[in-house]
């Protein structure tokens, strides 16, 4: 297992998570250090709140703001006094580091927020593009880690201070099937490989590296098919590699996004495919899936966890770093976190305790209760869950797959 230290296969992390995953207010408190340059130094202590109101511009690296938007909208709402205006942009993975690294370099950075998942967070976290919030900010945050649950505090730890978690989903792995076509669904990977074989060309799961259910797929298998060490793809995964291969020899292809298994389920071209809690709960309303599609987990099994994160580029002023400061702890309050609900995108979403549905607005709370499944609960309570692997790891994983498994066959 590796660090978020270790500096190793930059570019590509950025690329393959994201494949698969206005310029700022002016300042009213003097910067500290080479911060007043866009420079790379971290404030040590809570910056002051400005005297007058800022601009927020947002940055979302890859399908955040479907989940962040409304608690930040919120926000600035409530706080006409420490934000004048919000602007929105929408950034690709790979994109995403460059954008930020570019107004660094300038010395006056573009982007004072930036929202994404797992790998595009994490790999500007190895390029030192984050500014240091814990512990430089804990008397500002708080004890953000007692807040969490407890698959979102793993997934947080895993990027080492710097950016929070906002949103959690234990994720899967998960098989979603076509009942009409499936009558008893696999509930282990010995009965799904005789499926395939007695089925061939009617499952599938989309390419890994562009894909949350296709790496969610993997990265489960190891747990539950014993590997020696369910964190290291390359020297601990040999049953795992061993049964992909085996699965391959009845997979006639792998489609190039998520959202085309889910086309391909529905219209029949296969009837069973890897999926997630919220790949399962948001297609189905918004009628992308039928609604009496079924999922099936297996036994013994563990989630993966996937979250969103917040994080403030290195180079943002001080003043408006404060200001981010209490955005971030209003996006940890319960009533934002329902917010994530959504329409199932990311289900459940919120990353900290005790946030009932409830608390949602009426009209997802109505989504949820019509889609969600009573299994859901369950699981959820009973599984265990593990973070997803150190992005380096994951990035060996993609490769690995490609080379050796299904990239001759990624359907585009």
């Amino acid at each position: 297992m590796h660090t978020i230290g270790r500096r190793s296969l930059i570019a590509a992390v950025a690329a393959a998570m994201a494949v698969g995953l206005g310029a700022c207010g002016e300042p009213d408190t003097k910067t500290q250090g080479s911060q007043a340059s866009g420079g790379p130094a971290d404030l040590s202590s809570p910056p002051a709140l400005p005297t007058k109101p800022i601009t927020l511009n947002v940055i979302d690296g890859g399908g955040d703001l479907q989940l962040s938007q409304p608690a930040i909208d919120q926000f600035v709402k409530d706080h006409p006094k420490l934000v004048g205006k919000v602007t929105y942009s929408k950034s690709t993975g790979p994109e995403l580091a460059g954008k930020i690294q570019a107004g660094q370099r300038a010395g006056k950075v573009q982007y004072n927020v930036v929202v994404a998942g797992y790998g595009e967070i994490a790999a500007g976290a190895q390029q030192r593009l984050w500014q240091k919030l814990l512990p430089n900010f804990e008397k500002t945050l708080g004890d953000v880690e007692s807040k969490y649950q407890e698959g979102a505090l793993k997934m947080h730890r895993l990027i080492d201070g710097y950016a929070l978690t906002s949103y959690y989903n234990p994720n899967g792995p998960l098989l979603e099937y076509n009942p009409g076509k499936v009558s008893a669904p696999p509930k282990t990977p010995a009965q799904l490989l005789a499926w395939a074989k007695a089925n061939p060309k009617k499952f599938t799961y989309a390419r890994p590296a562009n894909s949350g259910p296709g790496r969610t797929f993997l990265m489960g298998l190891p747990y539950i098919l014993g590997d020696s060490d369910p964190r290291d793809p390359d020297k601990g995964w040999d049953k795992t590699w061993a049964f992909l291969e085996d699965l391959d020899k009845y997979i006639d292809h792998y489609p190039s996004a998520t959202g085309v298994t889910m086309d391909e389920l529905t219209s029949g071209a296969v009837n069973m495919i890897a999926s997630t809690t919220g790949w399962d709960v948001n297609p189905r309303a918004l009628g992308v899936v039928p609604k009496d599609f079924k999922i099936q987990a297996f036994d013994g099994f563990k989630f993966v966890a996937d979250a969103h994160y917040v994080a403030i580029p290195r180079g943002v002023p001080a003043g408006e770093q404060a200001v981010i400061l209490e955005l971030m702890k209003f996006m940890l309050t319960p009533k934002a976190q329902a917010y994530a609900y959504d329409k199932g995108y990311f289900y459940p979403g919120p990353a900290v305790k005790n946030v009932p549905l409830s608390l949602a607005p009426a009209a997802r709370q109505k989504v949820i209760k019509e889609f969600t499944r009573p299994e859901y609960d369950t699981l959820f309570k009973r599984v265990l869950v593990e973070p997803q692997l150190d992005v380096d790891d994951i990035v060996f994983m993609f490769d690995r797959w490609d080379r050796e498994v299904g990239g001759s066959k990624v359907k585009e």
